[in-house]
This record gives structure tokens, C-alpha cells and sequence, in this order.
């Protein structure tokens, strides 16, 4: 009875152990402000476009291009794309602009990213994006109130200057997954440095 027992709890721990073995590269790292600040650091020159350029192309992309899906690229988006930047998740409540509690950590380490003195100074948009669920104009608003959430924790808990911090909402028309619109990967926050 005991070699058995020994023989299955030796089994149990290599099973245990060859599970962890397999499942290690998959495992997901953790967030930390050092990622986020090595990727914003290092800003260009001061960047020509503005908040509100943002915002009225993508309103001006949805007039020009009607219907459910955003069917061509923002035409800002090559320009941003050469901009240093780091995605985000920040989840809110369904249908709001409430952060939810679990997602103040994350906002936590921005904070702690943009007080180092490595991006004191810089200035950056809090893009807000979302899926391709709903109407395009309305999403458009929402990831706005939602990029505004999040500026406005940035500087009324954590004591990020407002200066620093330009809230833009693209909506679904800046999507980080075209051949899936409707996919969770495109409800995201991005934090792209704008320079000096």
C-alpha cells in the first residue's frame, strides 16, 4: 500500500511539474512601468499633429465612409504609427466610461511611467479605442469619454501634470485587428509620446 501511494505522489509531481514546464513560455508576464517607460522614451521631434486634428479625422472618416465597419485606414495613422507608443488594457464598466477597480493598477503604472524622469516633460496622447460592435459614431464618442476617464485619473489621483496629457477617442477606426473588428484586442488604450 505505501509503494503505491509513494509510486502516485511521485506520478502527481511529475504531471505537476511537466504541466508548469509546459505551460511556462506561455505564461503571461506582468505589467511593469519599466516596459511601459522603454517604450515611450526616446521621443522625436515635436509631433505636427494635435488632439483635435485626431478627433476630427476620425469623425471626418466616419461621414466619408459610412456604414457598420470602418472599411479604410485613418488617414493619420501612418504618422502615428511612427510614433513611440505603448498599448494598454483598461477595462470599464459595459456601455461606460467607469474604470473598473481592477484596471487602477495599470493606470497606476503609467503614472509611475510619466513621473520617471525619463519622459518628465514629454507630452502624450490617451488614445481610446474600441471594437466594431455598435455604431461607429457612437463608439467614436464613448472611447472619448473613456480616453477623458483616463486622463482625468492620471491627474487627479496620481498627479500627472495636465499639460502632459491629451485625451483623444478613435473609436473602431483605428483598429488593431482589421480581419477581426469585433475582437476584444481592439478595445484598447494607447499612450503615444508627442515630444516636447
Amino acid at each position: 500500500m505505501t509503494s503505491i501511494s509513494l509510486r502516485s505522489t511521485g506520478l502527481a509531481v511529475f504531471a505537476i511539474a511537466l504541466c508548469m514546464s509546459l505551460s511556462a513560455p506561455f505564461a503571461q508576464t506582468k505589467l511593469s512601468r519599466n516596459e511601459i517607460i522603454n517604450s515611450l522614451q526616446g521621443a522625436q521631434q515635436k509631433v505636427e499633429i494635435t488632439a483635435d486634428q485626431l478627433r476630427q479625422a476620425a469623425a471626418d472618416q466616419i461621414k466619408k465612409y459610412p456604414g457598420d465597419n470602418s472599411t479604410e485606414v485613418l488617414p493619420l495613422a501612418a504618422k502615428l504609427a511612427q510614433l513611440r507608443q505603448f498599448n494598454l488594457e483598461v477595462t470599464f464598466d459595459f456601455n461606460s466610461s467607469r474604470i473598473r477597480p481592477a484596471s487602477y493598477e495599470t493606470v497606476g503604472l503609467i503614472a509611475d511611467a510619466l513621473h520617471t524622469p525619463y519622459l518628465a516633460g514629454q507630452r502624450f496622447f490617451v488614445v481610446g479605442h474600441t471594437d466594431a460592435k455598435g455604431d461607429r459614431m457612437y463608439n467614436l464618442e464613448l472611447s472619448q469619454r473613456r480616453a477623458d476617464a483616463i486622463r482625468d485619473a492620471l491627474i487627479t489621483t496620481f498627479r500627472v501634470p495636465a499639460g502632459q496629457l491629451a485625451a483623444v477617442g478613435l473609436g473602431e477606426e483605428q483598429l488593431r485587428d482589421p480581419a477581426k473588428p469585433d475582437s476584444e484586442v481592439n478595445r484598447r488604450v494607447q499612450l503615444i509620446n508627442i515630444g516636447f
